[in-house]
């Protein structure tokens, strides 16, 4: 066998990570470059003072919105819409191409919205990812290919939860919430992210796959993790059965005017 011809062989029968994106940016806005007012994960990580400012951004919003501006309710949303990006990009080329990309801070990037601080579009900077034997891409020199889909779904959480930990290593001290606090978040951001990539597929097909891709990435609790995926089956407003799932991080937004804690946040939901 010749070892050149295999490898082109292997370009011109198997797509790469950037065909992935390309299919999955339908559906959320992903890219391969980092424009000038975007964020590197690995920045704000090695810089805290962006988070600072990046607080600071937030704060002012709520402000013009609700008045006021709690320390800890900025802190909360800044921590949840990071933890959001790895989480996301990962469960979403999870669902859609059985893929698991590096979701290391120096491979993702991401841009916040213009008004609304929160990330809009985000950014896979690396070619590298993780396939089934049966993935068309599996003979592409960028693939590692795994077992099975169990084995996948340990990728994905080995690679979310490296990523949490330089989190948390990097956000706790600039804020005062705790680092079990920190924890409940990256867990909230994952089993959600798994499960709003089936929702957004618009069927309930669509959601019970999102469902049980959660099931089967966080089928007990991993520590540092907080626990196993928390979303079950319940009866909705209008007394229909619906998943639903419980949080394990607060968002601080009772602290605003006018607003209570959200029907599933752990300060009030049984667990």
């Amino acid at each position: 066998m010749n070892p050149q011809r295999s490898r082109d062989d292997a370009r011109e029968i198997g797509d790469g990570l950037a065909s992935s994106l390309l299919r999955a940016s339908a559906r959320h806005d992903l890219r391969r470059d980092v424009p000038e007012d975007w964020f590197r994960c690995a920045d704000l990580l090695e810089q805290p003072a962006l988070f600072v400012a990046w607080r600071s951004r937030l704060s002012d919003w709520l402000l013009d919105r609700h008045g006021i501006a709690p320390a800890r309710t900025a802190a909360s949303y800044v921590m949840s819409w990071y933890l959001y990006v790895p989480a996301y990009v990962g469960a979403l080329l999870l669902h859609h191409e059985r893929r698991v990309p590096s979701l290391k801070p120096e491979q993702l990037a991401f841009g916040l919205g213009p008004d609304r601080p929160h990330p809009e579009g985000m950014a896979v900077l690396s070619d590298a990812f993780y396939c089934l034997p049966t993935d068309p891409g599996s003979v592409r020199p960028e693939a590692t290919v795994v077992r099975d889909e169990r084995a996948l779904a340990a990728v994905l959480r080995a690679q979310f939860v490296g990523h949490a930990a330089r989190f948390v290593r990097a956000y706790a001290p600039g804020t005062r919430l705790g680092r079990r606090m920190l924890w409940a978040a990256a867990t909230d951001a994952l089993d959600g992210a798994l499960w709003r990539v089936g929702k957004q597929g618009g069927t309930a097909e669509a959601e019970g796959a999102g469902v049980a891709d959660a099931a089967l990435v966080l089928d007990a609790q991993y520590s540092p993790l907080t626990s196993a995926s928390t979303l079950r089956m319940g009866i909705n407003e209008d007394g229909r059965r619906a998943w639903e799932r419980r949080r394990e991080s607060c968002c601080f937004s009772y602290l605003l005017p006018g607003e209570a804690e959200c029907e599933s946040c752990p300060r009030t939901c049984p667990r």
